[in-house]
């Protein structure tokens, strides 16, 4: 009988290995202990009906859901574009528009150049569970801080008001999942009067793409034709482009960005491009460093080439 117990004993121990952590606690020998957790593990993993560990959000995801917390609040506003203060150089400053005017202006290759860009919701799940509408706002502003020979101008200011309608989606292209899509109404001006003035009026589509920390997003536009007589840039489509394609990789809290307009032709085709690299510095501030080559930087230069590279903060960046 003893022979027996001891037996049945010598079976459970070692053919079975008890699969309760708490029983593994009271184990002396430490290869039977590290045996009893072993077996506990794999007997968690192999339990019928046992939920899988959920995939993490992607970084557009978190961001969207981040929004949506936000969008609930009344009159909450939400970063639209990203928003950056940063002192700049431009390899050759644009005094074209303004010498007809003041022909003794002169420009430095040093300026601030900051963007405020915020997003209104005005009526969440418009149909049914779905559609977003919204309103936006983003200013770019080209400020010649040590200018002050000419008064320390502000040379150029943008404004950029738009009405835009968001959808969530989910279905794979190309091997991305496709997660938003948006249509909208934009108008940007320098709000300036001739021979300074600037402006266009677009129809827009964007098209949000995302694969864990990797969003891309292609936006066309669509300009809406104006009287010739009230036209300040009729050809501003050869140079700012008729669409837009960015690129987003987020790497810890690091982002890299690349943002690139074309004018879509086959001759005399013009583009534009900026990168962009925030990392942190302190709580929500982040460091920037961008750089900007092509045309349609902004609305006064838009014609013209420019090189530019610039280093600040930024607070909201677009993942």
């Amino acid at each position: 009988m003893s022979l027996g117990l001891l037996t049945l004993y010598a079976h459970n121990v070692w053919a079975e290995p008890a699969t309760d952590v708490s029983g593994c606690r009271t184990l002396a020998n430490d290869a039977e202990r590290l045996r009893c957790y072993d077996a506990s593990k794999a007997a968690e993993e192999q339990l019928p009906g046992t939920p899988a560990s959920p995939e993490p959000d992607s970084a557009l995801e978190q961001r969207i859901k981040e929004e949506r917390d936000l969008g609930h609040r009344m009159f909450a506003m939400l970063p639209h574009r990203p928003n950056y203060f940063l002192h700049t150089y431009s390899r050759t400053p644009n005094t074209a528009p303004y010498v007809i005017t003041d022909p003794t202006m002169t420009l430095d290759n040093q300026e601030l150049k900051y963007q405020l860009s915020l997003r209104v919701p005005l009526w969440n799940n418009l149909f049914g569970k779905n559609g977003d509408l919204w309103v936006a706002y983003t200013q770019q502003s080209y400020w010649q801080a040590y200018n002050w020979s000419q008064s320390a101008p502000f040379r150029e200011t943008n404004y950029e008001p738009e009405l835009g309608l968001s959808f969530d989606t989910d279905f794979r292209l190309l091997g991305l999942k496709h997660r938003v899509f948006a249509v909208g109404l934009a108008h940007q001006s320098n709000g300036r009067s001739e021979p300074l003035s600037r402006s266009w009026n677009r129809v827009w589509a964007n098209f949000s793409l995302e694969r864990g920390n990797f969003a891309l997003t292609l936006k066309p536009w669509y300009r809406i034709p104006e009287s010739a007589v009230t036209d300040d840039n009729p050809d501003i489509e050869s140079y700012a482009g008729r669409g837009e394609l960015r690129a987003v990789y987020k790497i810890g809290k690091q982002v890299i960005s690349c943002q690139l307009h074309n004018s879509l032709r086959s001759r005399d085709n013009r583009s534009g491009y900026q990168l962009d690299w925030s990392f942190p510095l302190i709580k929500q501030l982040k460091g920037l460093v961008q750089y900007y080559n092509g045309y349609g930087e902004n609305l006064i230069d838009y014609n013209v080439r420019t090189y530019r590279i610039g280093i600040g903060v930024l607070i909201a960046d677009w993942l």
